[in-house]
C-alpha cells in the first residue's frame, strides 16, 4: 500500500518555514528537491510538547534497539560468491531475530518526549532516530534536521551526519526504506519506498511495520539463484536471521504467510511447480508487478551495496540485468518513434479531409 506524504511544518533555522507541499507519493522514484518542505496543521517542531494519547501510559517497544547496523558481515543477503549463494548465510546479529517472536503486541511509537530523557549513547541517538523514523512514515509526516537535532541527537550535533547515516542504513536494510532529503535549504526529509516498489505491506487500520524489506530480500534471492527459487531455498536463508515459517516475526508477522500468500497476491513473486520434479515441487519466480515496478538492475545494486561492491562484482547477474536495461531503452523508443508516426499520420488524415478552397 502506498503511503503518501501528508504536511507536516519543518521549522527552518533563524525562524523560517517551508511551505506547502502536498501529496508527496513515497513510492515515487523522483520528486522536485526544489519544493521546500511542507506547512500545515502539523508542526514537526513541537513534538516534545505533544503527547500519544492512545498509548499514554504503554511501553513503547525499541523496534531497532538490537538492530546492528548493515554491511558486508551482517547483512551477506546473497553469496559473495557469485556463483553460489549457498556458500555464505545471512546474519543479522539479532536485527531480524526471533527475539520478539513471541507473539507480543507491538505498541505504535508515540512522538517522543525528551524533556527528561538521560544522556543517550551514539548507538542509543540511532535506535531512537530509528523510531523516529518509523512513526513519520506511519504518520505521513516529513522530518526536518531542526527537529532531529533538538529531539535526539541534542549536544552531539556534531555527530548529526553519523547518527542520519546509521539510521539511514537501517531503514534500508531492514524495513525497505530510503531517506531523502527533499529540501536542501531547509533540510527536510522524507520516506520513500526503495527501488521504485509502491508496496510497502501496511495496514491502514492498525500499526504494522514496512515489509518491504523482505520483499526486497526475497526478489535479491531470487534473482540470484537464476530467477527461479525453490521455498527450500529461501528459507535456508531466511531461517538463519531469525525467520522462520509459522512463527510470528516482531516485524514481519507469520513470514510464510507474508511471502505465499501477500506477497503472491499483490504479484511480486509467481509460486509455481518446478517443471518436470517428482514429487512436486514449487518455486518462486518475479512476479509482474515487479517487472513493472523494479528492474535486475536496481535489485543488483542493492546485493552490491549490501556486500560493500559495484554490481559488476556479479558478473553473469550484470550481464543478465544490462540486457534487460538495453531492451527496455529500445523498447521506449520504439514506442515514442510509433506514438510519433501515429501522430503524424493522424494529423496528415485531418489536413486532407478538408476541401481545396
Amino acid at each position: 500500500m502506498s503511503h503518501l506524504q501528508k504536511s507536516p511544518e519543518c521549522e527552518a533555522d533563524q525562524g523560517q518555514t517551508c511551505e506547502e507541499t502536498q501529496n508527496l507519493q513515497v513510492a515515487a522514484v523522483s520528486y522536485d528537491t526544489g519544493e521546500p518542505c511542507s506547512s500545515s496543521h502539523f508542526m514537526a517542531s513541537s513534538l516534545k510538547d505533544q503527547t500519544c494519547e492512545e498509548t499514554q501510559g504503554l511501553e513503547i517497544k525499541q523496534v531497532s534497539r538490537d538492530v546492528e547496523e548493515p554491511g558486508p558481515s551482517s547483512y551477506s543477503l546473497m553469496a559473495t560468491n557469485q556463483d553460489d549463494l549457498a556458500d555464505q548465510i545471512p546474519s543479522t546479529s539479532g536485527g531480524l531475530s526471533d527475539q520478539e517472536n513471541q507473539g507480543n503486541p507491538v505498541n505504535p511509537p508515540c512522538q517522543p518526549d525528551t524533556t527528561n530523557t538521560p544522556v543517550m549513547s551514539i548507538d542509543s541517538k540511532v535506535d531512537f532516530l530509528v523510531n523516529y523514523m518509523l512513526y513519520k512514515y506511519q504518520m505521513k509526516e516529513i522530518m526536518s534536521m531542526t527537529d532531529i537535532l533538538k529531539l535526539i541527537v541534542k549536544e552531539d550535533e556534531d555527530r548529526f551526519p553519523e547518527i542520519l547515516m546509521r539510521a539511514t542504513e537501517r531503514m534500508e536494510m531492514v524495513f525497505g526504506l530510503d531517506v531523502k532529503e527533499i529540501d536542501p535549504v531547509n533540510h527536510c526529509y522524507a520516506l520513500f519506498i526503495k527501488l521504485g516498489l509502491t508496496y510497502d505491506g501496511m495496514r491502514s487500520d492498525q500499526y504494522s511495520f514496512p515489509k518491504t524489506g523482505l520483499l526486497i530480500l526475497i526478489l535479491g534471492i531470487v534473482f540470484m539463484k537464476g530467477n527461479r527459487s525453490t521455498e527450500e531455498e529461501i528459507w535456508e536463508v531466511l531461517n538463519p536471521m531469525g525467520i522462520y515459517a509459522g512463527m510470528n516475526h516482531f516485524v514481519f508477522g507469520d513470514p510464510r504467510q507474508l511471502i505465499t500468500d501477500e506477497f503472491v497476491r499483490e504479484q511480486y513473486l509467481t509460486y509455481q511447480p518446478v517443471a518436470n520434479s517428482d514429487p512436486v515441487q514449487y518455486e518462486y519466480v518475479w512476479g509482474p508487478r515487479t517487472r513493472a515496478e523494479t528492474s535486475k538492475m536496481k535489485v543488483l545494486e542493492y546485493v552490491a551495496k549490501v556486500h560493500g561492491t559495484d554490481p559488476i562484482a556479479f558478473r553473469s547477474q550484470y550481464e543478465e540485468a544490462l540486457i534487460e536495461e538495453e531492451e527496455r531503452a529500445l523498447t521506449m523508443i520504439l514506442d515514442r518513434a510509433g506514438s510519433s508516426s501515429l501522430s503524424g499520420a493522424s494529423s496528415g488524415a485531418m489536413g486532407s479531409s478538408f476541401p481545396d478552397i
